[in-house]
């Protein structure tokens, strides 16, 4: 009886805090804060949060507010953590311009992310102040593109990652993947618009080969994926990339094809490398891209290999 009267309670006591934490006001923090055991600099010291974290906030205290907070540490799972912050540097659904102060901050964490010497996790930073424009402020105009940039950097890191490993080139599909639910949702929630026509863009990314080792195929299916996205996608502002890929794909395919028994499809993929170096050169939707298919196209049309050795 004892034990089921404890077990009773620990459940109001869970449901009570559920309800307390329903009922607190939440932030973004867009500044690194210290999180103290009380209200004063003079506490303890427990943590800090980084930026892009959401806080539930229960009461002020001074110049200080208590919250819980899901904080990171190295090598370590999230874990939550209540204490005392400075009430300063957090975004609320309530803030002027919020929408507009969390994606700036975005925007500096990423540029922060990709200098040398840069913070240390700025990365993991704007990915979460990304994403917190779409959560926060799903009606902004910023919240397609937030989504979609939260969506690329995780991409992009999962990328590296599996490109790291020493497994990772062969040339079976069967290869780990970059997970695909973050692209995903920008296509489901963003439908018809730039930002899910870039999702499914990277997509295609998951149908490369690890390593071509030296044959024909690999480069042959992966430029029908690209070619196959840009025909389907004629709005899409990866279009001229889309075309570039699948052109020197068949122009790499025709240089491995010369050293393969079966020489009679060179003349036809040939012919589709032209076709879609063109392409890219047409749909310009994009200047770099758009160049550096004009490039290729002289390239192609010149016999000058673009794959393997290249000195001639």
């Amino acid at each position: 009886m004892k034990t089921r009267t404890l077990i009773i309670l620990a459940l109001l006591a869970v449901q009570l805090s559920t309800l307390a934490l329903a009922a607190a006001d939440h932030g973004i923090m867009v500044r690194a804060a210290v999180v103290y055991l009380g209200p004063d600099s003079t506490s303890d010291k427990l943590l800090s949060i980084e930026r892009g974290r959401e806080i539930a906030i229960f009461e002020r205290s001074g110049d200080y507010v208590h919250v819980l907070a899901t904080v990171s540490k190295p090598m370590q799972e999230d874990r939550d953590v209540s204490g005392w912050i400075l009430n300063k540097g957090y975004v609320t659904a309530s803030t002027p311009n919020g929408d507009q102060i969390l994606y700036g901050e975005a925007v500096d964490s990423e540029n922060e992310a990709s200098r040398r010497g840069g913070r240390k996790g700025a990365a993991g930073d704007a990915r979460r102040l990304y994403y917190r424009v779409f959560e926060y402020f799903p009606n902004s105009p910023l919240a397609g593109e937030g989504l979609y940039r939260s969506a690329d950097i995780q991409w992009q890191l999962d990328r590296d990652d599996i490109e790291s490993r020493p497994a990772r080139k062969h040339l079976s599909n069967d290869r780990s993947e970059i997970e695909e639910d973050r692209m995903r949702l920008v296509m489901k929630k963003f439908p018809h618009t730039k930002w899910s026509d870039l999702a499914e863009f990277r997509l295609v990314e998951n149908k490369l080969c690890g390593d071509w080792l030296g044959e024909s195929r690999c480069p042959l299916r992966e430029a029908e994926a690209y070619e196959k996205y840009a025909d389907s996608h004629p709005s899409s502002p990866a279009g001229s990339e889309a075309y570039y890929n699948a052109a020197v794909r068949y122009a790499s395919a025709i240089e491995i094809m010369k050293s393969e028994t079966n020489q009679k499809k060179i003349p036809e993929v040939t012919a589709k490398a032209l076709d879609t170096a063109k392409r890219a050169i047409a749909r310009n939707s994009s200047a770099d891209w758009t160049a550096r298919a004009q490039a290729l196209l002289f390239k192609i049309e010149h016999s000058v290999p673009v794959y393997g050795a290249q000195v001639e």
